[in-house]
């Protein structure tokens, strides 16, 4: 359950997770690459640049929004919202590949380019639904830290005030 809104935080803002735009330069070399075979073949060949626009169109097109309401995907042919009260947990492949969404009823949902290393994003926008592992590590270090540091320097103070 997340916390209780205060009338002095922030709404979390939508955050889209979607394949970087610096990929359609592989795209554009792709293509570069086609014109000479299809330049210089029969005209029929031509289809060819079917290819590089379809891939462009896949880059452009998927991508997960992630908001307080749900997640909202986008895959190549077709949209669809996902509440968090849908939402029982995510999975993550050990391989490659994109995040799972578990849903109540048993079943799993893609979701589109959502790897480990953006869940920070998604803790962010999903008003506390989704924990940040990466903030929650990096405080349970800061804690440890601390902690070491004031048994350091009550280590200290009793070699300090032993007589010798």
């Amino acid at each position: 359950m997340p916390p209780p809104p205060s009338s002095h935080t922030d709404e979390p803002s939508p955050q889209t997770i979607q394949i970087s735009s610096l990929g359609l330069l592989g795209v554009l070399l792709l293509a570069f690459g086609l014109s000479f075979v299809i330049f210089a073949s029969p005209p029929w060949v031509s289809v060819l640049w079917i290819v590089p626009i379809g891939v462009a169109y896949w880059m452009l097109r998927v991508r997960t929004v992630v908001d307080t309401r749900g997640l909202h995907v986008r895959r190549v042919f077709g949209s669809e919202v996902i509440a968090w009260d849908e939402i029982e947990g995510f999975r993550f492949p050990k391989r490659a590949g994109w995040a799972r969404a578990r849903l109540t009823d048993g079943s799993e949902k893609s979701l589109p380019v959502v790897t480990f290393e953006k869940l920070p994003l998604i803790a962010a926008a999903s008003g506390g639904r989704v924990t940040d592992p990466y903030a929650l590590s990096a405080r349970i270090e800061r804690e440890r830290r601390e902690q070491e540091r004031a048994e350091a320097d009550a280590d200290q103070r009793d070699s300090d005030q032993s007589p010798e």
